[in-house]
């Protein structure tokens, strides 16, 4: 059960983001219609944010990966629909078990599973170059931290309402 909180008034998610990057490029999802982001998921009840993001990535694109450090954390306020979200994100660095699990150049699809919908993606591999031109990835807080990382895990604030 996902720590996603649904009232008349609000809603509230926990969720968690894995950065792989691998030679000058990073590999984000882009939801048909939809602006890039980066990939991960809600955590579960009694699941920890590791293996919520290991499990993130075994279900959408079918690749085994490691989680190495913390290295934001988000406090991130955007519209659920005609709702307002609050959301706390963990961001990790990340790497590939098995570089041959999935393509790595170019896109490739993969799906998600929300609100027993199924919800197409694209995963691109994206330049950095891309992201230091302005490239939309949400949340652009969290750019110049994947651009230029910091020893320690970093705090923002994205409030997109």
């Amino acid at each position: 059960m996902d720590i996603l909180y649904k009232n008349d008034d609000f809603v509230f998610s926990y969720r968690v983001g894995g950065i792989l990057i691998r030679e000058g490029k990073i590999l984000l999802q882009k939801p048909v219609n939809d602006d890039y982001a980066i990939i991960g998921g809600h955590v579960s009840s009694m699941e920890t944010s590791k293996e919520t993001l290991i499990r993130e990535f075994k279900e959408e694109i079918h690749a085994d990966i490691s989680v190495d450090n913390l290295m934001a954390i988000g406090e991130i306020f955007f519209p659920w629909g005609d709702k307002p979200c609050h959301q706390i994100c963990l961001y990790y660095k990340i790497h590939l078990e098995n570089e041959n699990s999935i393509p790595l150049t170019g896109s490739f699809w993969g799906y998600d599973d929300f609100d027993n919908k199924r919800i197409d993606l694209e995963f691109c591999w994206v330049p950095l170059k891309e992201l230091e031109k302005g490239l939309k990835v949400y949340p652009l807080e969290l750019i110049p931290y994947i651009l230029q990382p910091k020893e320690e895990a970093v705090h923002f604030i994205s409030r997109q309402i």
